[in-house]
């Protein structure tokens, strides 16, 4: 990227389950303009959400360019699941394209989880980044490099229920808190397992829920770090 062409400010957008979150922030992660959230369309097909989008950048200003973290799998701009809104309608769109025509300006989308994970690692060694929202989202890092995105939220620990059921945000509503905080116990010690992590960490809007005393090597981040990672997607992750 040629230094004139490099951001100055980026409009960060967070796709979620529930709501839409914007804001403009500056390559160093600062807010320039305060975050705006919306609820999530009732109706969720592509062009309801891209209009959805284009709304919620309206009141915040200019901007230079496009950072949009979305739930679901997504490869060069393109996304290929998209277990919240619907894959039958979502499968090949090109949200990145559709959202450049809008905006006018250049657009880099990510899976949801992989832009929290680049505002929360610390560069060093095998990093885990999970969301618990309403799926379960997750990124892997070496050494600060962002690996090919695994849909781990579909593997299955427990009889039929993928790790989406299990402890996404309807099942946590519905068993409770207490039993839900036992569910994440023991997926922690399951992703411990298979991926021998140096540090995890738990974002997404559930989070908060965690009650329990965790590992050393296992801690939560703010779920502003969905917005903030935005920003340096441009500066810590080459697509």
């Amino acid at each position: 990227m040629k230094k004139a062409d490099a951001p100055k400010r980026i409009l960060c957008i967070d796709v979620g389950g529930t709501g839409l979150k914007a804001a403009v922030i500056s390559p160093q992660g600062k807010y320039l303009v305060k975050r705006v959230r919306v609820k999530t369309p009732v109706r969720r097909k592509p062009r309801h959400i891209v209009k959805a989008l284009a709304d919620l950048a309206a009141p915040l200003g200019a901007f230079d360019h496009v950072t949009i973290g979305f739930p679901g799998v997504v490869k060069k701009g393109v996304i290929l699941s998209a277990p919240s809104f619907g894959t039958e309608d979502w499968k090949d769109f090109p949200l990145a394209e559709a959202m450049r025509k809008k905006f006018r300006v250049p657009v880099k989308l990510l899976n949801d989880a992989d832009v929290q994970g680049l505002a929360a690692i610390r560069g060093k060694g095998l990093e885990l980044v999970c969301t618990l929202g309403t799926g379960f989202g997750t990124a892997w890092f070496r050494d600060g490099e962002l690996m090919p995105h695994m849909d781990l939220a579909h593997l299955v620990m427990d009889k039929s229920d993928d790790f989406d059921l299990l402890v996404g945000d309807k099942t946590r509503r519905k068993i409770g808190d207490r039993r839900w905080n036992k569910r994440i116990k023991k997926l922690i010690a399951v992703l411990e397992t298979v991926f021998a992590y140096d540090h995890l960490y738990l974002g997404g809007g559930n989070s908060r829920c965690v009650s329990f005393k965790l590992p050393s090597n296992v801690s939560t981040v703010s779920n502003d770090a969905g917005m903030e990672g935005g920003a340096f997607a441009w500066s810590r992750y080459k697509s």
